[in-house]
């Protein structure tokens, strides 16, 4: 089952690709949190906040007031309160499962229980991206996900400009353990010298985070790094909105 999921993630990356331009007239800079635990807003709210920048959360309706990695996860009000402050709200499933595990008629059916979630309790608010639990993805969801959404998030690194797959953009990983690995003023400068997109994906964020999220003190220091850059940070739907010459007609979800 292992070699069978290894492969079906690689074909993803390299079949079925979805192309578009990105071409920004800017280098931009995004930042995600998935899932999403409740120290993603009451830690990294203020701090967003006091960055004055937008950011999205991928949220899975199943996991409202649930736990997750033995964290306690996000609530009704806070969801309402973070799309009250203008923040992008994406999705990553009902019930955050890989769709390595979800057959077509099983993953239709958690995007659009996720989709009457989110809608019901946001005066019926439409998400536009998506992003890949655990970072799985599958030849069987792009096409599923393709007339559904704008774009759908992945994990591979590496900046996002000239031809990409709009059903697997690039992002890194923002955990306390691998960001000392990353070059990230390199990053950064690269990003802005070239006018392309960079894209971010963190989880909880506390001073004890779990190996998947990062410290109060690694996120400033990412936006700060950003900023001096010169990158615009913007949520993922308002850089692709900036970013992407459409080169498709997105059928009516």
């Amino acid at each position: 089952m292992r070699q069978l999921d290894q492969f079906r993630r690689r074909a993803a990356r390299h079949l079925e690709i979805e192309a578009v331009t990105v071409a920004p007239a800017r280098g931009l800079f995004s930042l995600s949190f998935d899932d999403f635990p409740e120290s993603a807003w009451s830690v990294a709210g203020p701090i967003l906040a006091d960055h004055g920048v937008l950011a999205s959360y991928y949220v899975c309706g199943g996991l409202e007031r649930g736990t997750n990695l033995d964290l306690p996860q996000f609530t009704t009000e806070q969801l309402q309160a973070l799309h009250a402050a203008g923040h992008e709200i994406g999705c990553h499933t009902f019930g955050h499962d890989s769709v390595l595990r979800l057959a077509g008629p099983a993953l239709i059916d958690s995007l659009d229980r996720n989709a009457r979630w989110v809608a019901e309790r946001l005066d019926g608010y439409r998400m536009q991206t998506f992003a890949y639990p655990f970072g799985d993805a599958s030849l069987s969801a792009k096409r599923v996900l393709r007339d559904r959404f704008d774009l759908a998030r992945g994990v591979r690194e590496g900046l996002n400009l000239g031809r990409e797959d709009r059903m697997l953009i690039k992002s890194f990983g923002m955990e306390s353990r691998r960001l000392p690995g990353y070059d990230l003023p390199a990053m950064m400068a690269e990003a802005a010298d070239k006018a392309g997109w960079l894209t971010a994906y963190a989880h909880d964020v506390s001073d004890n985070p779990t190996p998947y999220g990062c410290t109060p003190a690694d996120l400033d220091h990412v936006l700060t790094l950003a900023k001096q850059a010169g990158l615009a940070i913007l949520p993922v739907a308002g850089a692709w909105g900036e970013c992407v010459r459409r080169q498709f007609v997105r059928s009516a979800a």
